[in-house]
C-alpha cells in the first residue's frame, strides 16, 4: 500500500483594533483599523493568495488530481476576503471546482472558544461549515480547531457534531517515543481519527526555508522530498500543516519559495510508493494504530506546545475571561453590530500579542506582534472590552 503525504494550509486574518483610548469609552463604538485591515489583506492577497492558489491550480491540472490539498480559511478571513480581495477568494473557488481540495472547519472567529465555553464552540463551528457550504459548496467532513488547539474533550466535542476526522500537532512530549507519521484517535471516542503534524517538516518550509545560517539550506524540492521518502520508510503518512502566508509574505517570493513548491509535487510522486491526499481520503485509508491521550490542551504554537501563547500570563487571562462573560449578554441581545464586534474580538490573535515570552518564541511573536508591548495590547484590548461591555449591559 502506498504511503500518504497530507498538505495542509491555513488561512487566517484577524481584525486588528486601532489605538483606543480611555476616553473613547461609551462615546466611540469604531474599534477597528480598516486602513491597516484592508492594507494588509490586499498586501498578503498580492503576495500570497493569488499567486499561490494560481500556481496550485496549475499543479492539479498539470498533476491530474494526483496533487491534492487542504485548507481551513477563519470566517473572519473570508470576510475580510469579500471586503478588501475579492480576487483571492475567487482564486479559492476556483480551486474548490477542481474537487481536488478539501476545506475543513474550525472556529469562525479562529477563537479559543474550545476552552472556556462549549456552546460558544459549537455555535462557531456551525456558523463556520455554513460559511465553508456557501462560499466553496462543500460540507466538511474534517476539523481544526484554532491554531491545532485539542485535547481529548475537545475531541469529544469535535466527534459529537459529526466530524470523522481532525487535524492537531505532533506534540513530543505527548507521543513519547511514537510516532506523528501514523493515524490515532480519540481516547473518549475513538470515531474520531486524528492526523498528526510532523512539525520538524513542517517547519522546515515555514520557518527555515530561507535562513541561510540553517545547515539544509537552501532546501531544494528533490532534497526535501527524499526526507519525505526517509521518514515514510516504516510509516504511513507525513502531515504537513502550515500557514498559508509563509509562500511569498513570511518566505518572500525573492527566497525561492514558488519554485520550491512548483517542484515539490513532481518530486514526491517520482517515489512511486508515495501519493498525496487530503484529511479525510488519509483518514479513510489508513488504519489508526491506537488512541491518542492528550488530558491538557496542546497546540502547535512555541516550544512548549501547549496553550501558552495564548493564556500564559495574567494579562491574557483577564482579558480572556473578561471577555466570556458577556457572552451571554452579547448573545440575548440581538443587536447584530454588537455581535459582529463581539466575534471579531475572539480571535486568538488579540491575546497572543499580550504574550510576554522571550528568547527564540520571543521572536516569533513579536514578528505578528503590531503593539510595541505585551501591556499596550492588554491595555488597547481592555479598553474596547468595557465598551462591548458597556453597550451589552444597556440591551
Amino acid at each position: 500500500m502506498k504511503k500518504t503525504l497530507c498538505l495542509y494550509f491555513q488561512v487566517h486574518q484577524p481584525y486588528r483594533l486601532r489605538q483606543y483610548r480611555f476616553f473613547d469609552i461609551g462615546k466611540n463604538h469604531d474599534y477597528f483599523d480598516d486602513f491597516a485591515n484592508k492594507t494588509i489583506m490586499a498586501r498578503v492577497a498580492t503576495r500570497c493568495y493569488i499567486p499561490a492558489n494560481r500556481l496550485m491550480l496549475e499543479l492539479i491540472n498539470k498533476y491530474d488530481g494526483a496533487f491534492k490539498i487542504t485548507y481551513s480559511i477563519s470566517g473572519i478571513a473570508l470576510e475580510q476576503m469579500e471586503q478588501f480581495a475579492p480576487q483571492a477568494l475567487e482564486s479559492f473557488q476556483e480551486l474548490a471546482k477542481t474537487g481536488h481540495v478539501e476545506f475543513l472547519s474550525e472556529t469562525y472567529s479562529h477563537s479559543l472558544s474550545s476552552l472556556i465555553s462549549p456552546r460558544k464552540f459549537r455555535d462557531q463551528i456551525k456558523v463556520h461549515v455554513n460559511a465553508v457550504e456557501k462560499h466553496f459548496g462543500q460540507k466538511p467532513k474534517a476539523f481544526r480547531n484554532t491554531e491545532l488547539i485539542y485535547s481529548d474533550t475537545i475531541g469529544e466535542m469535535v466527534a459529537g457534531m459529526g466530524f470523522a476526522t481532525m487535524l492537531t500537532e505532533g506534540a513530543r512530549h505527548i507521543l513519547g517515543w511514537k510516532s506523528p507519521n501514523y493515524i490515532y484517535v480519540n481516547a473518549l471516542n475513538p470515531k474520531l481519527k486524528l492526523l498528526l503534524r510532523n512539525f520538524r517538516l513542517s517547519d522546515d518550509i515555514a520557518f527555515r526555508f530561507s535562513n541561510k545560517s540553517w545547515g539544509d539550506w537552501p532546501l531544494t524540492a528533490e532534497k526535501y522530498a527524499g526526507w519525505i521518502a526517509g521518514a515514510l520508510e516504516k510509516d504511513d503518512i507525513v502531515n504537513i500543516f502550515m500557514d498559508y502566508e509563509s509562500f511569498g509574505e513570511h518566505q518572500p517570493a525573492s527566497s525561492g519559495i514558488f519554485d520550491f513548491l512548483k517542484a515539490m509535487p513532481g518530486m514526491i510522486l517520482n517515489h512511486t510508493n508515495l501519493e498525496i491526499m487530503t484529511p479525510s481520503q488519509a483518514a479513510a485509508k489508513h488504519q489508526p494504530i491506537a488512541p491518542l491521550n492528550v488530558p491538557y490542551a496542546i497546540s502547535w504554537a512555541d516550544e512548549e506546545r501547549d496553550i501558552s501563547a495564548w493564556l500564559g500570563n495574567e494579562l491574557q487571562q483577564e482579558a480572556f475571561n473578561n471577555l466570556y462573560k458577556i457572552e451571554d449578554l452579547v448573545r440575548d441581545s440581538n443587536d447584530p453590530d454588537l455581535q459582529r464586534d463581539f466575534r471579531r474580538l475572539q480571535a486568538s490573535d488579540h491575546f497572543y500579542y499580550m504574550c510576554t515570552k522571550f528568547f527564540s518564541d520571543g521572536d516569533v511573536h513579536k514578528y505578528f506582534n503590531p503593539y510595541d508591548t505585551p501591556y499596550e495590547a492588554f491595555i488597547n484590548y481592555m479598553n474596547v472590552l468595557s465598551d462591548i461591555t458597556l453597550r451589552a449591559s444597556k440591551k
